[in-house]
């Protein structure tokens, strides 16, 4: 209540003053069932409430309407029309619109999934055959072969979806594979005026390349060769290579719009998907006016798999986005595999970087002169950036430059330093980018460096200024490695805990992998992703945790195909609990950022693992009453909890459930105020389903965080048959420790339930907070 009175008390100092041009567009809740006899749709209703708070000369212009997922309407509004809309009889919220933005062929293999196996995740799902995965994101290029449908049988006849023809996407675009396309772009034009259809398609066709490059991750067909500028050369094949795709085009040149985001899970929903797929994400708000925990909540209430990318805020912590509970949050890893781009410097050492190219080269064997570019006079902050229009040609003619990242994108940082001759380029990361290579496929032979080795770099270009030589290097490009250890790695930009909404819910749940990730690319759009670059390529190489996000959408869809009664909450339960922490040297997990051992806030339960997740042994279900009480006990109002699950809430029943932490999640996190106090305690229950075996025993083992006491009662669950729910309760108390004011303390273990043949495994996090 209190973040809407905030809202409302906001508008109305803004009212006074405000006029047409303050408009912009909001999200209107609506009672459900409450369209007065008279109206014969909503859509009438709602113009008709509209025309009560509109000056008699606007125009009453709905951006879209909402029934499956949410009951309401979109509309570009004045703050005072939004104040008079929410006084208006049967109007529960009024929520301003947020901008989004995207989070941008060894990863089957990596993930054990084989094509080989006669018995697997594979095998047992038929490569997920008939479910179909609803991907919201930039659209998509149809013609691309990771999308034919060569030896598809016919779509199910639940499927009530549509593909949307327009002149540049024709009635064959959409095939058995790709068995819908819908774009949504009421709320983007609402914003920023008519789109520029030069550079834009108005239709599902993807003009980006992110949409495509995700869509196939998740279920694109097994393509080869593949690969991109003649690396990561092989089989291309995303997560669930049999399963139907439905794209939802809601991603424009200046974002993505909630009104259209949530327009496309109304869709998607009452399409007939079985899995949303979403690698877009922005700031983190209540669930109450996120779209996307609205829209989430609708589709994983009717048993839609919902999972969206973390985020690219990392290494930093907080900065995990997509929090809700009822969406899989995944995070980035990284696959054995890299490409390796060392510098050679003219002192003789070898300097490691990472970078794909393959166009008229360095000449093998010479030297280059090498420059910083933030040293060549002028703006130095604009050109050491490699910004539009800041380099002196005159200084960087013929050489390699190096560029530190940030601001504008790593490959205009290429095309900058290519305009002005440079020869190539050393893309340099800053301290908080850490150690973490992300490549890209630029326009010059260009190679990215961890930050410790530019600073190397660095001091080798000061070093020869002060003794009057000249500094020199080439670029040595080595292909495709193969094997590479360790791995995974958790990714240096992957977004990270504690969850800024809900510490008690760790976030993010799960990573995949997300770094240098080989997947299908349009055909209009240069692998560099910028319009100076003309070459063409089918596939090509980027890195996210919105590439990790369809590896998971993609198992997802195999494990509801190979257990058709699992619900969502069960599907992500089986992919928490069986999945690891630690890389292929026997070792937990390290943070590329900075080559430390990884943390729970870093990976959630860990890294997936599919062909154990197809038999978990026991599943954490939820239920949608089970969330209802989630929010009750994180002392939402009944109308903020309505305009999620479009049902009146009753608190009453949230009492037994005690507090936050106790929702059925298949993760533990405590958080304790210490506030002088000496010991804390608190409790979790918890209620895990057999899927397993028959008369099968579980016995607990408890590797408790440092400083703390945790047990479990009871010790051991015997379970009878498959279907049946037991209830353990676990007790955790913690002693106090010396915090500055306002600072934290964090501390991990584990629950792990075994009946010898499964391992289903909870991390436990301890988090003690020291009170400003």
């Amino acid at each position: 209540m209190g973040f809407f009175l905030f809202f409302f008390l906001s508008l109305l100092s803004l009212a006074s003053s405000a006029s047409r041009v303050d408009q912009k567009t909001f999200i209107v809740r609506v009672q459900n069932e409450a369209k007065p006899s008279v109206f014969t749709t909503h859509r009438h209703w709602y113009e008709s409430s509209l025309s009560s708070v509109l000056s008699p000369s606007t125009p009453i212009q709905l951006l879209h309407v909402y029934d499956s997922v949410f009951h309401g309407f979109s509309a570009k509004l004045s703050p005072t029309e939004a104040i008079k809309l929410q006084t208006l009889p049967h109007f529960i919220a009024v929520i301003p619109e947020q901008v989004r933005h995207l989070q941008t062929t060894r990863s089957p293999l990596f993930l054990g999934l084989k094509t080989t196996d006669s018995a697997g995740l594979l095998k047992e799902s038929d490569f997920g055959s008939d479910l179909v995965i609803g991907v919201i994101d930039t659209g998509i290029w149809p013609e691309r072969q990771s999308f034919n449908d060569r030896n598809l049988g016919p779509i199910n006849s639940k499927w009530k979806g549509q593909c949307v023809t327009t002149n540049d996407f024709g009635s064959n675009s959409c095939n058995k594979k790709l068995i819908g396309a819908r774009y949504f772009c009421s709320g983007y034009e609402a914003s920023n005026g008519k789109m520029n259809e030069t550079s834009e398609f108005r239709s599902p066709r993807d003009s980006d390349g992110h949409g495509t490059h995700t869509a196939s991750i998740a279920a694109g067909r097994y393509v080869f060769p593949a690969s991109t500028l003649g690396y990561a050369k092989g089989v291309a094949a995303g997560m669930a290579p049999k399963a139907r795709l439905a794209a939802y085009k809601v991603c424009w040149d200046a974002g993505c719009y909630d009104s259209d985001i949530l327009a496309a899970f109304d869709s998607a929903v009452a399409d007939g998907v079985d899995v949303i797929s979403l690698s877009v994400g922005g700031a983190v708000v209540p669930y109450y006016l996120d779209a996307i925990a609205i829209g989430a909540y609708g589709a994983a209430e009717k048993g839609i798999f919902v999972s969206a990318s973390a985020g690219n805020g990392g290494p930093g912590g907080l900065t995990v986005t997509n929090v809700a509970p009822w969406v899989a949050t995944i995070g980035a890893g990284t696959i054995d595999r890299d490409f390796p781009a060392d510098v050679k410097l003219g002192n003789g050492k070898v300097v490691t970087g990472a970078g794909v190219y393959n166009g008229r080269g360095l000449s093998p064997g010479r030297m280059y002169p090498l420059v910083h570019a933030g040293s060549g006079g002028g703006d130095g902050y604009s050109s050491s950036l490699c910004l539009e229009g800041s380099l002196d040609p005159d200084f960087v003619k013929g050489k390699i430059v190096l560029c530190d990242r940030g601001i504008n994108s790593r490959a205009a940082k290429g095309e900058v330093v290519k305009k002005a001759g440079g020869v190539g380029m050393i893309l340099a990361n800053g301290v908080f980018d850490g150690e973490g290579l992300v490549v890209d496929c630029h326009v010059l032979p260009a190679t990215a460096v961890g930050a410790s080795n530019a600073d190397e770099i660095r001091q080798y270009i000061d070093s020869a200024s002060k003794s009057k030589s000249s500094a020199t290097a080439t670029i040595l490009f080595k292909g495709t490695r193969l094997g590479v250890r360790p791995a995974p790695v958790v990714a240096s930009f992957s977004a990270r805990g504690p969850n800024p909404e809900t510490p008690e819910i760790l976030k993010p749940d799960v990573i995949a992998p997300g770094l240098n990730i080989l997947a299908a690319w349009p055909d209009k759009v240069g692998p560099a992703g910028i319009p100076s670059d003309n070459r063409r390529t089918e596939f090509n190489i980027l890195s996210g945790t919105s590439m990790a996000c369809p590896h998971v959408s993609g198992l997802a869809a195999l494990l509801k195909a190979a257990h058709p009664d699992w619900s969502p909450a069960a599907i992500k339960s089986a992919l928490m609990t069986t999945a690891y922490t630690v890389d292929n040297r026997g070792e937990t997990m390290v943070d590329e950022s900075n080559g430390n051992t990884s943390t729970v806030l870093d990976f959630g339960s860990g890294h997936v693992h599919p062909t154990k997740a197809m038999n978990p042994g026991l599943v954490y279900d939820i239920t949608p009453m089970d969330y209802v009480h989630f929010l009750c006990n994180s002392n939402y109002t009944i109308n903020s909890i309505q305009v999620i699950t479009r049902r009146n809430a009753d608190c009453s029943g949230a009492k037994r459930a005690g507090h936050v932490g106790n929702l059925n999640y298949p993760s533990f996190s405590a958080v304790f105020q210490q506030y002088g106090k000496h010991t804390m305690s608190t409790h979790f229950i918890r209620q895990v389903t057999n899927v397993g075996d028959p008369n099968s025993v579980y016995k607990v083992t408890v590797r408790p965080p440092s400083g703390t006491l945790v047990t479990v009662e009871p010790k051991q669950l015997v379970f009878r048959r498959v279907g049946q729910k037991l209830n353990f309760l676990v007790r955790v108390e913690a002693t106090a420790v010396k915090l500055a004011p306002g600072s934290t303390n964090m501390k991990s273990g584990s629950i792990v339930w075994s009946d010898g043949k499964h391992n289903v495994t909870s991390p436990i996090v301890v988090t003690m907070q020291q009170p400003l």
